[in-house]
């Protein structure tokens, strides 16, 4: 990974040099525009609507639209007189429980090393706070665009979670919340029974991107030149007269699928190897924490020299 930012966790009067990483990337397939006839790339050029010339990139401004049409130009100046007081810190702004932070105003996450001059500061806070169970809510600005976020621990790793402010998150105006639904105890008793028919436990390992493997098999089999072959589509089961028979065969059909194999595999559960699986990756549970952080607190209690070369 390469880093994309360099500045410091601000916590009380300690000051942590980090490096920040991208935590998570899309996996989608490629594509280019071409011309249909001849697979010709297409190409796009920079043209201004006044005079119609094609503009280079050290000419390009960013303007603002007003509503009567009207445009403001601003320069690369205008941004660098704007008031930034968290450029290239992560200012810790005080520490809550998980509960209390919505994941909707979660944006995107980023992984946090420390520099080498770092090390120690950084392990104390990441295991003080894990220790504590809460998450820091900071401040921090990327890109010219300063937000708020989280810091949380994961994998012994600080995972810094930008957030969106209060007024980018829309509110739910759907006329269905004003109206008065009956729901008969039957109906909301067998929706529960179906929820406990289909608990288990989350192993996003056991899970894959079927539409871009079978994307990719098209693309593979065009360059080896064979024929394109499609999967049949599922046959759909016909409709539920009423919403108490749809539920009740949806709890039959659960719990057929997870006598007959066709869910994930318990805990415990032995795999083809004949080996038995631990939760839900292969790791013990933590309560919530990082297994790999927690070996370190532990390391840490029994005087590893791992913890003192930290």
């Amino acid at each position: 990974m390469r880093s994309i930012w360099k500045g410091a966790i601000s916590f009380g009067l300690v000051t942590i040099p980090v490096k920040l990483y991208s935590a998570t990337e899309q996996r989608d397939v490629a594509f280019h525009q071409v011309h249909r006839e001849d697979g010709g790339r297409i190409r796009y050029k920079r043209v201004c609507t006044k005079d119609g010339e094609e503009i280079p990139y050290s000419d390009i401004a960013k303007g603002y639209e007003l509503p009567g049409g009207e445009i403001v130009v601003l320069t690369d100046e205008d941004f660098e007189n704007l008031p930034l007081s968290s450029s290239r810190r992560i200012d810790v702004l005080l520490f809550a429980t998980e509960e209390q932070v919505d994941p909707i105003y979660f944006n995107k996450s980023y992984y946090l090393e420390p520099e080498a001059q770092g090390t120690k500061p950084y392990v104390l806070l990441r295991d003080a706070l894990e220790g504590s169970g809460k998450v820091a809510v900071v401040k921090v600005a990327l890109r010219q665009r300063e937000s708020l976020g989280t810091l949380r621990v994961r994998d012994g790793v600080f995972v810094l979670e930008t957030m969106l402010w209060p007024d980018e998150v829309r509110a739910p105006e759907f006329k269905f919340l004003e109206e008065d639904v009956d729901l008969r105890p039957q109906e909301l008793q067998m929706a529960t029974s179906l929820i406990d028919s289909m608990e288990g436990e989350f192993d996003p390992g056991e899970y894959k991107d079927a539409y871009r493997e079978a994307l990719q098999s098209v693309i593979e089999a065009k360059v080896e030149g064979r024929e394109v072959v499609t999967q049949e589509p599922e046959e759909e089961a016909p409709a539920a007269a009423d919403l108490l028979s749809a539920l009740r065969a949806s709890v039959e059909a659960a719990k057929k699928g997870r006598s007959g194999g066709g869910r994930a595999k318990d805990d415990g559960e032995a795999d083809a190897d004949g080996k038995a699986k631990r939760g839900t990756s292969g790791k013990a549970k933590t309560g919530g924490k990082s297994g790999k952080a927690s070996a370190t607190k532990s390391k840490a209690k029994s005087g590893s020299g791992s913890r003192k070369s930290a």
